[in-house]
């Protein structure tokens, strides 16, 4: 059985705790995906940053998988209609930066990130949307730039193959105590329920550190799924739909 970990948010804005759980991983021979924006709100251009960047492509020489995480993560200037606040109703703060694009808007920003990646010597293999929230356009357009994974909070989506892999997420919130500790039992619960699945993934956040109680669980959660699960990569499950 299969395990996905996975960083997201990986900009220099919140390099401290990005590093702390790289740390957290590697101490248990796990190599994370690193779910990078190439412009954290708009205020934080990777090539402005070469010691960070350095620090990525050092980290991919070690077989960590790069995704594209939007371009700037935040919606600013993009307006929601009730259906979207719906969507994003408890999960994400005006962070989910694809979800009222369509395929137009979703590809600018799409070939805009990609790019600044490029730039500083970084290809992504996939992308997953701010807060795994996008509408179907936004797919197609990663697909067709050659994307090989995308992503939700209950599947992952092999783009070239069409396969969609059901596997719900293992995360934490910590944008206030009171959901740091109520993501706590939850993510407990994951285990009960899933760690007989074919594929598993846990998620991590730098705002995740921000709570003891959460950072204590990622440790031991780590710890848990790892006596269960080989450590995996997204290239791993898209060659096994490959040749099935």
């Amino acid at each position: 059985m299969m395990l996905l970990v996975s960083i997201h948010d990986v900009t220099p804005a919140l390099e401290p705790d990005v590093i702390r759980l790289w740390q957290l991983c590697s101490e248990r021979g796990i190599i994370p995906a690193l779910f990078v924006v190439p412009n954290w709100h708009g205020a934080w251009p990777l090539e402005r940053y070469p010691e960070f960047s350095a620090w990525l492509r050092d980290r991919t020489a070690e077989g960590a998988e790069v995704a594209l995480h939007g371009d700037r993560h935040d919606e600013v200037g993009l307006p929601r209609g009730i259906g979207d606040h719906w969507r994003a109703w408890g999960r994400t703060d005006g962070e989910g930066e694809f979800l009222t694009l369509d395929v137009a808007g979703a590809q600018e920003r799409l070939v805009r990130g990609l790019r600044r990646l490029q730039e500083i010597g970084l290809e992504p293999i996939g992308f997953v949307p701010p807060a795994w929230l996008a509408r179907e356009p936004a797919y197609r357009a990663a697909a067709s730039l050659g994307f090989q994974f995308s992503e939700d909070d209950r599947q992952v989506f092999l783009l070239a193959t069409g396969h969609a892999v059901p596997s719900p997420v293992v995360r934490w919130s910590a944008r206030t105590r009171t959901r740091a500790w109520g993501s706590v039992p939850v993510a407990r619960a994951r285990w009960l329920f899933q760690s007989g699945s074919r594929c598993s993934r846990i998620a991590l956040h730098p705002g995740d550190l921000k709570e003891s109680v959460v950072a204590r669980s990622i440790g031991r959660t780590l710890d848990r799924w790892l006596g269960l699960h080989q450590p995996g990569r997204y290239t791993d499950l898209t060659k096994s739909f490959q040749l099935a």
